[in-house]
């Protein structure tokens, strides 16, 4: 078992914080290269700062992941960096929690886009790159709406039921090509976008704290050993498998 990645290049998409930052984290901490990809440059740049001040070489990419040519000039910019890609995480996500009849179709396709076909089509830009690899690692982040439905995130869980699917279907495609390709299903994380829930949503907080086995909310710094584990060669044999990083909360009735 090798849980080492010295010599090897990641992309985090919106890994400039929140959970993607703590995946970023752990990959770095391993000895991996890694290329933040965010919108915010600012934010970008505090990630990479944050990931060079571990040892690693870091850099960011500013682009918007629903687009296909963005996508492919993230891996470009990856190669050109860093001579080569082994490693995906597709954790670029946003949310708008309404009842369902409230949704426009813009708002619909935001979070479709966003959540789901950016993981699509930055599946598709790295796999030139990691069939020239020798194999490859993709990790897609999904969630516990990826099991549960709620109320207030029909699109949301749409779309990460659908990464889940995604996976499925791209670890059957590649495992000729010794890609493994695995999703990650968070349950309740303290970023700024369930910060902004418990706003939204009265009583969240106490009935996470509730359900959840481990006591309290997760923090981005858990998924480090994940990102690094599905990442690294100890995980070969393992591809199209969901795995929550929860607390407990989806075992918990």
């Amino acid at each position: 078992m090798d849980l080492e990645l010295k010599g090897k290049v990641a992309i985090v998409t919106g890994g400039n914080g929140g959970i993607g930052l703590g995946m970023a984290t752990g990959l770095a901490q391993a000895g991996a290269a890694v290329i933040v990809a965010g919108r915010n440059a600012a934010k970008n740049a505090a990630a990479v700062k944050a990931l060079e001040a571990l040892g690693a070489k870091a850099a960011a990419v500013e682009g918007d992941v629903t687009q296909q040519d963005a996508c492919r000039a993230l891996v470009e910019s990856a190669l050109a960096r860093f001579g080569r890609l082994d490693i995906l995480v597709n954790n670029a996500g946003i949310n708008i929690r309404k009842q369902p009849q409230d949704y426009t179709l813009e708002e619909w396709n935001s979070v479709l886009d966003t959540n789901l076909t950016s993981a699509f089509l930055c599946s598709q830009a790295a796999y030139p790159a990691m069939l020239k690899a020798g194999g490859g690692k993709i990790i897609n982040i999904g969630s516990m709406l990826s099991i549960f439905g709620a109320a207030f995130a029909g699109p949301y869980g749409a779309s990460k039921g659908g990464t889940v699917q995604l996976t499925k279907s791209l670890a059957c495609a590649w495992a000729k090509d010794k890609i493994q390709v695995n999703a990650v299903l968070p349950g309740w994380i303290d970023t700024e976008l369930t910060r902004q829930a418990r706003k939204d949503v009265p009583g969240l907080h106490e009935r996470v704290l509730a359900r959840t086995p481990a006591g309290r909310w997760g923090d981005p710094g858990d998924f480090a050993g994940i990102a690094v584990f599905l990442a690294s060669s100890a995980s070969d044999f393992i591809s199209g498998a969901a795995i929550t990083v929860d607390g407990g909360y989806s075992s918990q009735a």
